[in-house]
């Protein structure tokens, strides 16, 4: 081995959402003197507004520290801090796929939670070395000696492993940095003859193009040198390379074991696939690394501008987002009732928020979006599959054989005393709990079947009310199970509403069809007739509303006289109201489709 790759180690920090992990690495970079303290801020590789404010990670962020040890000897750290959420878990798997070892953050005053489970099962398929860390024990509440059962009982991690700091104190950080020295080995040198390099992330930077986040496993990148990216099969020649510090530090090249960037005059971050193999153009690898895969948006929804003539705009805002972020996927299309608008894939309900979020506060759009949905699969009856994400496309009943939505299997931690309120959840979000099982003297875990779609509006909002904000969740896709789906329309004196049509399960269709009906009834202004709200399932009506019309006194000019001159005008006015209704067009305001849209 190189000597020098001996004195390199590559980490990453994995945790919960908020269990210290990004306070840590602010530590970790004052220590080494990486950062000048008067430089450092909170949350340092939070580059976000958003991130800062949520006080969560959303992008991973890569940076190379030199360490003096107690040995005498200088060590190159390389740390990945990664996202914690769920929706991001893809970020996270690549990111350790780049390191031979993982910090384990669990707080000591909240123990182990869904998420520490989940990501150290990511870990430990990657077989990393795993250094467990309880932090924050300055925490009146802390509890360290019940976070060390946790961690044998549930982990299986020897308690006797676990490093007791506070990052905020900044105790136990010196310890931490010894133990990645003594427990985490040199970067695995594959014994392969060209240039191979894993692609972890990717951003576009507006002067000098895409620039490209690698683990090098072999072989070195110099600049000047000729590059080929594995999945697009495009060639490009090496502009800069270098490491981070954690701002951008070019360096004459990387050799194997080190994580740095590339910059190639790549013009499009759809040629860079996370997860792709990075070689040499001249003397290529004859395949990839393993572990890519090609990531799928698992939750779809339409966005459109609240003023059409914003359509331009929003497409060129879309545009500059997807830049920065490959998981979200768009396409145009057009609605009826919203005009023209983008269909969006996102990874998760918090990633398409976050979109949400910087579509609004980064590029000033004003925007709506419909109910969210899943990809659900449809087999017709002439044996043809179909992939539907959009009601709109859903097939017309007669043609439907049978038809699929996606599951997840999900890991709800709560305490003891709340077992019966969240399995009632789980009831009536259509999941069975598969098992439970008994994590201290306070919490258990339970591992429920559920499907996708049932969690994606209010699932965790009711867990948390439900368990008073103790109760945590993480999941992972389970695959596509049969189910008795329909697509419910909602019309509007006859006319069928696009905006508000949505694929239900039967069970659930006449329930949700009445609370559209209402909503609508609520929100549409009266008209100069009767106006019927219906919610159908293909020809059958399984709910209505009406909403009265404005009545106009006609008799009003009629002083005294004979009753019948009365019904006379009244009689003319009923069929007047009769001849409008079969031309009459409903006005619904666009302020009408946006409440419903927020609030279904």
């Amino acid at each position: 081995m190189d000597k020098d790759k001996s004195k390199t180690r590559n980490f990453c920090i994995i945790a919960h959402v908020d269990h210290g992990k990004t306070t840590l690495s602010d530590r970790l970079l004052q220590v080494t003197q990486t950062i000048a303290d008067r430089d450092l801020e909170e949350q340092h590789l939070d580059s976000m507004d958003l991130e800062r404010e949520r006080g969560i990670t959303i992008k991973m962020h890569p940076v190379t520290m030199r360490y003096h040890a107690d040995d005498g000897q200088d060590y190159i750290f390389n740390l990945i801090d990664t996202p914690g959420h769920v929706d991001f878990s893809y970020e996270v798997s690549r990111s350790l796929n780049a390191c031979e070892g993982a910090l384990l953050i669990v707080d000591a005053g909240q123990g182990v939670e869904a998420q520490t489970v989940a990501n150290l099962h990511l870990a430990l398929k990657q077989n990393l070395t795993i250094i467990p860390v309880i932090n924050k024990i300055d925490l009146p509440q802390a509890n360290v000696e019940q976070v060390k059962k946790q961690l044998e009982d549930i982990l299986a991690i020897p308690a006797e492993e676990a490093i007791l700091a506070s990052a905020k104190q900044g105790i136990g950080i010196h310890e931490i940095l010894e133990a990645v020295i003594k427990r985490v080995p040199p970067p695995k040198l594959l014994p392969l003859p060209n240039l191979a390099a894993l692609v972890f992330d990717s951003v576009f930077d507006s002067y000098r193009g895409v620039v490209v986040y690698v683990r090098v496993f072999a072989g070195e990148i110099k600049l000047g040198s000729q590059i080929k990216l594995m999945m697009s099969g495009h060639t490009y020649d090496v502009k800069e390379v270098g490491v981070f510090t954690p701002k951008p530090m070019p360096r004459p090249k990387l050799g194997a074991g080190d994580v740095g960037y590339i910059v190639a005059n790549i013009k499009s971050i759809a040629d860079v696939k996370i997860g792709d193999t990075v070689t040499d153009a001249k003397k290529p690898l004859a395949k990839p690394l393993p572990g890519y895969a090609e990531v799928h948006p698992m939750v779809f929804s339409g966005i459109y501008p609240i003023n059409t003539a914003d359509y331009e705009a929003l497409k060129a805002s879309m545009a500059k987002l997807r830049l920065n972020d490959s998981s979200f996927v768009y396409q145009s299309e057009s609605s009826a009732a919203l005009g023209f608008g983008f269909r969006c894939g996102f990874l998760g309900l918090l990633h398409m928020e976050i979109v949400q979020e910087r579509l609004q506060r980064e590029y000033n759009m004003d925007i709506i979006a419909t109910y969210p949905s899943v990809v659900y699969r449809v087999t017709l009856t002439d044996g043809t599959v179909k992939e539907v994400d959009n009601p709109a496309n859903w097939p017309d009943p007669t043609y439907l054989e049978k038809t699929e939505e996606p599951f997840i299997r999900s890991f709800i931690i709560c305490p003891n005393e709340m077992i019966g309120d969240v399995m009632s959840l789980v009831a009536e979000k259509r999941g069975e709990v598969k098992h439970t099982e008994t994590l201290d003297i306070r919490r258990v875990m339970m591992t429920c079947a559920l499907p996708l779609n049932e969690i994606l509006v209010d699932f965790v909002d009711k867990l948390k009310t439900i368990t008073r904000g103790y109760g945590s969740m993480d999941y992972e896709y389970d695959g596509y199970r049969e189910s008795e789906l329909v697509k419910l329309d909602m019309l509007i004196n006859g006319e069928v509403m696009d905006a508000f049509s949505s694929v239900v399960h039967r069970s659930k269709s006449e329930s949700r069809g009445r609370m559209l009906a209402e909503k609508l009834k609520e929100v549409i202004p009266r008209q100069l007739f009767a106006v019927p709200i219906q919610a159908a399932i293909g020809g059958k009506i399984v709910a209505r509303e009406t909403i009265g019309s404005v009545g106009k006194n006609v008799t009003a000019k009629c002083y005294g006289g004979d009753i019948s001159r009365k019904r006379k005008l009244l009689e003319k006015q009923k069929e007047g109201k009769k001849r409008m209704k079969q031309v009459g067009k409903v006005n619904i305001p666009q302020e009408a489709f946006i409440t419903v849209l927020k609030s279904s």
